[in-house]
């Protein structure tokens, strides 16, 4: 049961994936779609091939009449109760529903409410879309409407970036590969550098994007869940042998520090339709954060993220500690890296030092992986995902106390934001990003594919 199928998310990911699922024939059951759209099911299944269309997505003709044979539609206004009886109708005999809420975080109560009233919610799964809240009370506050007629094992909160398949595989490369374990701590770590790169602007989002700005938009939740596959140590199977992890994780992040913080605005962004006039929303982010556990202490995590900038780039960038210094060798300037390449193209590379031929000198050399040359083709997140919530699989889902702790972490820099300093689109960010990382290695250029 999809809540907002006419809508935006429903257009640009949730069809496509859907039929994706059709396609490698793990789709098995009816989808209901439910809005305030008065449309006939017929208009819901060309409205369906027409979004997955859209997308560059080929579609064939046999797997869309399956699936389209599973669509169907239910109208009605969220605050009306006369519309959850057609939703309880439309699903009568069907057990375990999945109740996919894509409309905006203040009708999720009333929804809930209203599914609750019609006795709809005992063995149901509900999936929401972020935002969880803008600040720790707000989070706080709707769980308390959610959880008023569910237990927290039925809510399925989706961060899409825990279903990106490159996120998957770092923890695979982690724990299946005996030669990383001995290197992964203080020992042999000088900083850890997380980049989410967007080369384009808010565009015609402003009145959307003004109020969220960069820190809400992606380093709360996402940039955040990446800190936790790359740090924390899974020690038993089920979602919550992974979940209790990620949390125990954050829950050792220090709270981050106003003076360690940098926020950014790009030059033209006021004059953005939607944009408040003087807004201090920024649009670039970097901060420094500390980790105060055995394996980590002293390791500092330096993430950055912006729109307007050179290139679109996602990546995790582990930097060794240099080798000392020895009588043999010249001296080595570069240092060893892991680099996890979340997008575009994702892959995982291994930058050691070798010999430059014909003289006495060390250069770089990179051990690269490209997903895509190697191994089968990716399901996409909202695929991934989906597929798990039909399947009662929660373990790249986000728990209550997960949201919780990551709002914690950021809420000093809610709490006492620094003035944005204007950027130039096209650039790093301020200056004030480099400042940030003075000490530690400099911010490194993503790692982008050979085409780029």
């Amino acid at each position: 049961m999809i809540f907002g199928i006419t809508g935006d998310l429903a257009r640009k990911m949730t069809f496509r994936s859907l039929y994706r699922l059709e396609r490698r024939g793990l789709l098995t059951c009816p989808i209901v779609g439910v809005a305030l759209d008065d449309w006939s099911a017929d208009t819901l299944r060309e409205h369906a091939r027409a979004a997955i269309e859209a997308t560059g997505e080929a579609v064939d003709d046999q797997v869309f009449a399956r699936f389209a044979a599973r669509l169907s539609m239910v109208s009605g206004d969220f605050a009306d109760a006369a519309t959850y009886g057609k939703v309880a109708e439309a699903i009568k005999g069907r057990s375990n529903p999945v109740f996919y809420l894509e409309i905006p975080p203040s009708l999720f109560g009333r929804v809930v409410d209203g599914l609750a009233g019609a006795g709809l919610t005992d063995n149901a799964r509900v999936v929401v879309e972020k935002p969880f809240g803008h600040d720790l009370s707000s989070a706080k506050a709707l769980n308390d409407q959610l959880s008023a007629h569910l237990q927290e094992w039925q809510i399925y909160r989706i961060d899409h970036f825990l279903g990106k398949e490159p996120a998957m595989d770092i923890r695979y490369i982690r724990f299946s590969n005996s030669i990383i374990e001995p290197l992964w701590n203080r020992d042999r770590i000088e900083a850890v550098q997380i980049t989410m790169a967007e080369n384009f602007g808010v565009e015609d989002r402003g009145h959307f994007y003004d109020p969220v700005g960069a820190l809400r938009d992606v380093v709360q939740n996402h940039l955040l869940q990446l800190i936790g596959l790359i740090a924390s140590e899974p020690s038993s199977g089920g979602p919550d042998g992974f979940r209790d992890k990620r949390v125990e994780l954050f829950k050792s992040i220090r709270p981050a520090d106003p003076e360690h913080y940098v926020r950014g605005q790009y030059a033209g962004y006021l004059e953005i339709d939607g944009v408040a006039p003087n807004s201090q929303t920024e649009t670039f982010t970097a901060l420094k954060l500390h980790i105060d556990n055995w394996r980590w202490s002293g390791v500092p995590f330096f993430i950055r993220a912006g729109k307007a900038l050179p290139v679109r780039a996602t990546e995790i960038r582990v930097i060794f500690k240099r080798p000392p210094e020895l009588p043999f060798l010249p001296k080595i300037d570069e240092q060893n890296e892991l680099i996890f390449r979340i997008d575009p193209n994702p892959g995982v590379d291994l930058v050691l030092q070798a010999k430059e031929s014909g003289v006495d000198a060390s250069r770089a050399v990179n051990l690269c992986l490209v997903f895509a040359d190697e191994m089968a083709a990716a399901p996409e997140p909202y695929e991934r995902l989906l597929g798990d919530a039909m399947h009662g699989d929660s373990s790249q889902f986000i728990r209550e106390d997960g949201v919780e702790e990551t709002w914690r972490i950021v809420e000093p820099l809610l709490e006492s934001p620094p003035p944005v300093q204007i950027y130039q689109p096209g650039s790093w960010g301020p200056p004030g990003a480099d400042a940030l990382v003075a000490g530690y290695p400099a911010w490194r250029q993503p790692w982008l594919p050979a085409h780029q």
